[in-house]
């Protein structure tokens, strides 16, 4: 009975397979004859019927921002989840839409026999979109064997593969946030994450009109439309794009309609955000149990982490957002009822209490930054009185700040129109285009951080860089507890990546709580051979003089001349593409500008002319100038993603256009927009200089706090006799994380320049320290292997041109 209970069970199984087998297999067929038709211009799928000039701006009336009748604490503590309000969250109101439909919250659609299995499945998580689409690639090129072997006696007739048929496509789905999803013309353009975010959960609001809502929205109509698109994004490998377009011919959401697909596929590929964030998984329903979990590119993991789950606030947001309460408050406090008016009066308690102390510390010049205890937040009038978990339960479940948000736009347009300047039929999406969170939204999401553990984080004040304004920051202290959760879930966690070095923090404060013997790890060599690298640590300059980059002796002027003139050497010995990290963008404004300087009386050329005449510069353009850079050679005005994207082809071409080796500089800053990421192959990158060590400022709030938290929880741990191991142990392991930190940042840079089996280049060091064996140990094995003595100046150019006349350049 047990073995004839398998066998039917292992039919069962079988059967599932090859009718999603079968039904796949037809929608590729069917994609295959129409991509041969799409020379005759026919589209790929019959595209969806949608009415015509659909309108999504609604008739805006005052009861549209009345918040409802709020009367139960214990109802809304029973209701509320964790909050959701980012990128990839899911309203209260789609959920249950969603929940209605059997797509998100992981309910069977009609299609059971598809969703009642959960296949064993890999989930890929890497930093960018772009990443994954490279993964998508490779994974085309993989044929595997079919996961159960279809050709045995239990077997339906007729199902049996041929043996030329032995392959089975591996069923991939990618998963993305609404702003890489979203078709909906007029809420994409929007251009923010977060502003896309709002406008789509507004769309879906209780009492909208039928001709005001998003007309992707998956419904109970759609189903068939749902299952089609769940077919296609399973048929073949698909990256983001290509969902899109799957998404817009068949006129469906690709957000929401590729929910369906997650239990039947095999590899689900998504950012980091979708994965290392609760809320976010909760909201696309992702289960990680019993399942394998692989992180690309994970020397981010525990800042990805930090990031996702500390926030700031800026007091002007504060202050807007206290002003856009007063207003609301004004038009509709007759109408507010029970509870409702209640929590109101105490968030606008909570938000002077909270603008109180910033507006104290901002009047005393003397203060820049400090930690912030929890209790000085909350020293208003009334404020110690406040449940702050009943009023985050509020804050949630009424919609308060979308209310309040949507009233505040309502009224911009209201002035706008009275004014003549637009349309009274504007909508409120486009009056604020460069929108990025409504405020009261985002200041929302910093006081639900007031109900963390403080164990976990701290609050820190800070000023702007100008000096003006202050912004108060949520900042998450220890990782370990939030990557736990993934850990305990799933089958296996494997962490990859080209540059981990050093790797002793993932086990001391990532898995500190997993034996060792849990804990495998594989270090492999490069593709290249050893012959194929010089790296070099640059101590000393031609007069003698150590290079010293501390702080104290950086800003040294001779110093920066002898960096100048290393530089200069260096690169009349090197061909083509030099790269040359800096470890600050102040510290390359600084030099820039010295190397500019004439020399009064002399008739010798600044050394920003000499560089310039041997190779032509570049310089990266700073996300966030607050100097005047444009001025500089060969840099872009425009600052962001376009600027570095023209910068980079503008230094390629100059390297590739070009028959000779004179090639190009580019100079750049560690942690800035080329140093991870960027592909500096062949010419684009035949060395790689790297000037000091980008150790973070140790004197801010933020590291002060990091720096103690990890040396309280080295000295509180025990040693090998069961004792706790004391300051002395705490104080190094503080000083170990804050150089492995810096390591890290150091080690992704010089990863730049080897990107295949055939590549070459050299890697220098420029700074003293990098010719002591405490640096040298943390750097990357494959660079070890290859790395030479400290030397001079002159002596390391001679091996330079020795280096490069072997390989005939």
């Amino acid at each position: 009975m047990v073995e004839h209970a398998r066998k039917e069970k292992r039919k069962t199984a079988l059967q599932q397979r090859q009718d999603l087998e079968d039904r796949l297999a037809k929608v590729r067929e069917k994609e295959r004859k129409l991509k041969q038709r799409s020379g005759d211009s026919q589209p790929l799928f019959k595209k969806r019927k949608l009415a015509a000039d659909t309108q999504l701006e609604s008739k805006l009336g005052d009861d549209e921002f009345l918040l409802d009748d709020y009367e139960s604490d214990e109802d809304a503590s029973r209701n509320v989840k964790s909050f959701a309000g980012t990128d990839y969250g899911l309203s209260a109101e789609s959920e249950a839409m969603m929940k209605k439909l059997g797509i998100p919250i992981g309910a069977p659609l009609p299609d059971a026999d598809v969703e009642a299995v959960d296949e064993l499945k890999i989930f890929y998580c890497s930093r960018t979109h772009s990443q994954l689409s490279q993964f998508s690639n490779e994974l085309r090129r993989v044929k595997l064997p079919p996961v159960i072997e279809a050709d045995g006696p239990d077997m339906p007739p007729g199902r049996r593969k041929a043996p030329d048929d032995l392959s089975e496509a591996i069923k991939h789905l990618t998963l993305g946030s609404r702003k890489n999803l979203c078709i909906n013309t007029k809420v994409n353009k929007l251009g923010s994450a977060a502003a896309i975010s709002e406008s789509c959960l507004e769309l879906q609001k209780p009492g909208t009109a039928l001709d005001c809502k998003c007309p992707f929205m998956p419904t109970k109509e759609t189903e068939a439309l749902v299952n089609d698109f769940r077919d296609h994004a399973l048929a073949s490998i698909k990256d983001i794009e290509d969902l899109g377009a799957v998404g817009k011919e068949l006129g469906i959401c690709p957000y929401y309609a590729s929910r369906p697909a997650v239990r039947p596929s095999e590899i689900v590929t998504l950012p980091y955000p979708l994965l290392l964030q609760k809320s976010a998984r909760e909201a696309l329903n992702l289960s990680l149990k019993d399942h394998v979990v692989i992180i690309d590119e994970a020397h981010n993991l525990m800042d990805a982490i930090t990031g996702i789950y500390s926030i700031a606030v800026l007091m002007v947001q504060l202050q807007r957002g206290r002003g856009q309460l007063a207003k609301y408050l004004q038009k509709f406090r007759n109408r507010l009822k029970g509870k409702n008016r209640v929590y109101v009066t105490q968030i606008v308690r909570l938000l002077d209490s909270i603008i109180a102390f910033l507006q104290a510390r901002s009047s005393d010049p003397r203060l820049t930054d400090g930690i912030v205890p929890l209790g000085d937040l909350m020293t208003g009038k009334g404020v110690d009185q406040i449940n702050l978990y009943k009023l985050t339960c509020y804050l949630q479940e009424s919609k308060l700040a979308r209310k309040v948000d949507g009233y505040a736009v309502h009224l911009e347009g209201e002035a706008i129109a009275t004014a003549g300047t637009t349309k009274s039929s504007q909508s409120r999406s486009a009056l604020r285009p460069d929108v990025t969170v409504p405020v009261l939204t985002h200041i929302q999401s910093f006081l639900l951080a007031l109900m963390n553990p403080s164990a976990e984080g701290r609050f820190f004040y800070s000023k702007g860089e100008d000096g003006s304004g202050l912004n108060l920051r949520y900042m998450l202290l220890d990782p370990t507890h939030h990557f736990k959760e993934i850990v305990d879930e799933a089958r296996a966690v494997i962490l990859a990546g080209g540059t981990m070095s050093p790797m002793e923090d993932y086990t001391n404060h990532l898995f500190s709580y997993i034996p060792p013997e849990r804990i495998l790890t594989l270090s492999c060599g490069h593709v290249i051979p050893p012959s194929n690298l010089l790296a070099w640590p640059v101590t000393i300059d031609k007069s003698g003089t150590e290079f010293d980059f501390t702080f104290g002796k950086r800003n040294i002027k001779t110093m920066i001349n002898s960096t100048g003139h290393a530089i200069l050497e260096f690169i009349r010995s090197i061909p083509d593409g030099v790269v040359v990290f800096f470890p600050s963008y102040a510290y390359l404004d600084t030099c820039v500008t010295a190397w500019k300087e004439r020399i009064p009386n002399s008739s010798q050329k600044p050394i920003w002319d000499l560089l310039n005449s041997i190779k032509p510069i570049f310089l990266e353009p700073r996300s966030n100038a607050t100097t005047n850079t444009s001025s500089l050679p060969n840099n872009p005005t425009k600052t962001g993603p376009a600027a570095t994207e023209g910068l980079l082809t503008s230094y390629s071409a100059a390297i590739t256009t070009s028959t000779s080796t004179r090639g190009a500089l580019l100079l750049s800053v560690i942690g800035g927009s080329l140093s991870e990421g960027i592909n500096f192959s062949d010419r684009l990158g035949r060395a790689v200089i790297v000037i000091g060590l980008p150790f973070p400022n140790a004197h801010t709030a933020e590291w002060k706090a990091k720096m103690e938290y990890i040396s309280q929880k080295a000295s509180s741990s025990s040693g090998e006799n069961g004792k706790p191991r004391g300051e002395a142990a705490g104080r190094e392991a503080a000083r170990e994380f804050y150089e492995n930190a810096t390591m890290r940042a150091v080690n992704q840079a010089v990863g730049r320049a080897i990107r295949h089996k055939d590549d070459y280049a050299v890697i220098l060091l420029v700074d003293r320290r990098y010719g002591g064996e405490r640096i040298q140990k943390k750097l990357p094995g494959w660079i070890k292997g290859s790395l030479r003595k400290p030397d001079k100046v002159d002596g390391i150019a001679r091996g330079l041109r020795e280096f490069f006349a072997t390989r005939g350049g």
